[in-house]
């Protein structure tokens, strides 16, 4: 889940430092050596991927102010940091006139460049949360605005689509927490009242004597404490979307009143003289079974089947897991936007753990546990051991955290890293040892060369760290300070 950066330089030796330092942040590289070449990938299926680009100005044929004078159209909020030799004052404006985010002289400093790079992406998404926020707020959140990838999701959402486009009750059935405010939100969205009142109600937390007026409205001194006059959740909704959640909730004698305002399309509010007419979308929800409460006696027959014209029922989480990634991925984003913490994704591992955890209180539950990871991590990166509820639920053992002053690896350790070598590249490639010569020629800088050859001693004593250490000729506790400083994790543990 880590951030994609695609670099987009016409100089090889400059791509590979860059990629290098783009991976040691903690992302994923995608490699450009022309303007076009960018746009191409950009336009393709892995260009959905990118979170970021690192763009060279000077460049033959399609320089940098023509790469990003074409991808704002299709990418207006793709964040791009632009890298050039010339430095002027006329430069920088050209280029954040045409939609740069951010402009550095090369040689940019390691630390200079991090900081841009998180700085373009926490931009993006508190760009993108109050984006979504001001969608919700005001009532214009369409279907292409949800997290959809399961198939069982994407069939409960073209059936949303069809009802949206028609005035017709629509009643959401779900377990608690699987999303149906949202989904209701959405049809809003997607309907002719987009843009109009979305009023939600829970029907479950509105005391019994206060119901009536809450719903229908009151006049001033229709009873004690009736101190001004409430116009009620109906007249609130007209014109736009009215939304009753835990509709099962409802009192008897509340339910038929609720019948009459329906079918007569007015309400009565407490101590009116006359009714007052109302123009509203109907939606409900609830997370139990309202046929059993119909035969039980505990919901009126007439209303459900004014309720239940179109109904609708969302899938709980655990059966709908490939929807788990995408929601994480958003939770993270946003919570790290309102914790100001420096997130980059999350481990492989602790996303398996979490695509197989059942979450019994579905997407309301799988939020609470990302916030708190969020909250409490120290790191750049979400590990296992930052849902100890979930992997102790899962009977999981989390890796227990490598100190250098321990007297022995536990057992074998397996470094969190991209799996291939940022400093190659074709043409500067190795057999059975390591190129000190770039593909310009020259000597390839220290740094790279000890970066590759740890990772090959990782690599070929199969994360035995002790002997990478003695095989290298150093101390452990120097290769793991080497290994932050070069920006891998740690090394977990894992099976001998």
């Amino acid at each position: 889940m880590a951030h994609t950066t695609l670099i987009v330089d016409d100089d090889p030796t400059q791509r590979r430092l860059m990629q290098a330092q783009a991976e040691r942040c903690g992302f994923q590289a995608l490699l450009a050596s022309s303007g076009q070449e960018a746009l191409d990938i950009l336009a393709g299926p892995k260009g959905r991927n990118v979170s970021l680009v690192l763009l060279d100005l000077v460049m033959p044929g399609m320089d940098g102010l023509s790469v990003l004078q074409n991808l704002r159209p299709s990418h207006p909020s793709l964040p791009v940091i632009v890298l050039t030799a010339q430095g002027g004052v006329d430069t920088a404006v050209n280029a954040m006139r045409a939609g740069a985010d951010d402009f550095l002289v090369k040689p940019a400093s390691p630390e200079r460049i991090q900081v841009s790079m998180q700085n373009a992406l926490k931009l993006k998404a508190l760009t993108g949360e109050v984006q979504r926020l001001k969608k919700v707020n005001d009532g214009r959140l369409t279907f292409g605005d949800l997290i959809a990838e399961s198939p069982s999701m994407r069939v409960v959402l073209r059936m949303a689509e069809r009802a949206a486009q028609s005035n017709i009750p629509i009643l959401i059935e779900g377990e608690s927490g699987v999303g149906k405010e949202v989904v209701a939100r959405a049809i809003q969205g997607g309907s002719d009242r987009s843009g109009k009142p979305f009023v939600a109600v829970n029907c479950g937390a509105i005391p019994d004597t206060l119901i009536e007026s809450i719903l229908f409205g009151h006049e001033k001194g229709a009873f004690t404490g009736a101190v001004d006059k409430h116009i009620g959740k109906f007249q609130e909704a007209n014109g736009g979307t009215l939304f009753l959640d835990e509709i099962g909730e409802l009192r008897l004698d509340m339910q038929v009143k609720l019948l009459r305002a329906i079918q007569e399309g007015e309400v009565d509010p407490v101590g009116a003289k006359r009714p007052v007419k109302v123009d509203i979308r109907l939606i409900s929800a609830t997370n139990r079974n309202l046929q059993q409460q119909v035969q039980e006696g505990k919901f009126r027959e007439d209303l459900f089947y004014r309720l239940n014209v179109f109904p609708i029922a969302l899938p709980p989480l655990r059966e709908r897991r490939e929807d788990i990634p995408g929601l994480v991925a958003h939770f993270i984003r946003r919570f790290a936007v309102e914790e100001n913490k420096k997130l980059v994704g999350l481990e492989p591992a602790a996303l398996d753990m979490l695509v197989n955890f059942n979450w019994p209180g579905n997407i309301r539950q799988l939020e609470n546990t990302v916030f708190r990871a969020v909250v409490l991590s120290d790191s750049e990166c979400l590990r296992m051991g930052d849902f100890p509820q979930v992997a102790h639920q899962l009977g999981v053992a989390v890796p227990a955290t490598h100190h250098e002053d321990d007297a022995e690896p536990i057992a074998r350790y397996v470094p969190v890293a991209p799996p291939h070598a940022p400093a190659l590249e074709q043409g500067a490639g190795r057999a059975d040892g390591l190129n000190v010569v770039g593909v310009d020629g020259h000597l390839r800088k220290l740094e790279e060369i000890e970066f590759e050859l740890i990772r090959f001693a990782i690599e070929k004593y199969e994360g035995h760290m002790s002997e990478v250490a003695r095989r290298l000729g150093i101390g452990r506790s120097t290769l793991y300070r080497k290994l932050r400083e070069m920006g891998i994790d740690e090394p977990r543990a894992g099976a001998a």
